[in-house]
């Protein structure tokens, strides 16, 4: 129970940047398009820096068994997500950018700070292998659902520079190739801008649109219901019941932190997405601050479920 409470404390610390953000915008020293900078930086410069410093580590037996088991939990969660998300389109009628939202949990921006501060700094690494397959499914299966088949290629998948980032940062890490200092702490600094940076983002957004709006939409309550409840505890029932947690050592730490980058908001890529290719940056950023306002009590109820189940 105790993790429950820390998670509660330094999510409330993060969504205080969503306040920073929205009361820029309101304040009128910065207009909500001046979010889309950030947004480019977020995605091809902070994003890309902490995927590679991440496997910037020596690895153990006990490491190396972790991260795959990390590795295939993060490729079973998200073929499960798939599946389900297909069905909730299905059954709710989900517009690309609701499925997409519902899928997809804000697992880089948040969940780095969250398992850093719960955990410790040496856990992040088995975090970053559910961002690593999270990352390419957002440039390939996500980018798809927002802008359809015939925008991606094959090409473009390996020409994007997060793809790369992955790329480089697992061949550094297999060859225990060490960067030079002054390299990991610049990546180190520029990442840990990630959460915040999300966050501001979010507010600036939120700021143009009417709360009205936000808080009267039924769709919106819908995507929250699935991403912050159903899905969480759909994948819980999953995990409990393979006993994942059991497999290596420090497998219960390894299995809840896969498990607590379900549980996050609606991812802040497909918020910044949506604004990069104008797929109504504005629904997006609703979705994205009402889940994240909302998960300050959600994620440590699960979280407490989890851990009495």
């Amino acid at each position: 129970m105790e993790i429950a409470f820390l998670l509660a404390q330094k999510i409330a610390e993060l969504t205080l940047a969503v306040l920073m953000g929205y009361a820029l915008v309101k304040a009128k020293a910065l207009n909500s398009k001046d979010s889309y900078p950030l947004s480019v930086v977020g995605l091809y410069i902070i994003s890309p820096a902490v995927m590679i410093n991440a496997f910037q580590i020596s690895y153990t037996p006990a490491i190396l068994q972790g991260l795959l088991l990390s590795l295939g939990m993060a490729v079973a969660l998200h073929i499960i997500l798939i599946l389900f998300g297909r069905l909730c389109k299905n059954l709710f009628k989900l517009d690309p950018l609701e499925h997409a939202a519902s899928i997809y949990s804000n697992s880089g921006n948040l969940i780095i700070p969250l398992v850093a501060a719960l955990f410790g700094q040496e856990w992040v690494i088995y975090a970053s292998c559910f961002i690593v397959v999270q990352t390419f499914l957002f440039w390939t299966h996500c980018r798809m659902l927002l802008c359809g088949k015939s925008n991606l290629t094959l090409k473009t998948v390996f020409k994007n520079v997060n793809i790369l980032s992955i790329i480089l940062g697992v061949t550094l890490f297999a060859f225990q190739i060490k960067l030079p200092a002054v390299i990991t702490g610049a990546l180190s600094a520029v990442g840990a801008m990630i959460g915040p940076n999300a966050m501001i983002i979010a507010g600036m957004l939120i700021a143009s649109i009417p709360l009205r709006s936000i808080f009267s939409s039924k769709r919106i309550y819908l995507v929250t219901f699935l991403r912050l409840i159903l899905i969480p505890i759909c994948l819980m029932l999953v995990i409990k019941l393979t006993g994942a947690a059991h497999w290596v050592e420090n497998g219960e730490t390894i299995a809840m932190i896969s498990f607590l980058a379900t549980t996050s908001p609606a991812a802040a890529t497909v918020t910044q997405m949506a604004l990069l290719f104008n797929k109504n940056a504005q629904k997006a950023s609703a979705i994205y601050g009402v889940t994240t306002l909302l998960c300050v009590v959600t994620m440590p109820l699960i979280i407490a479920l989890y851990q009495l189940i």
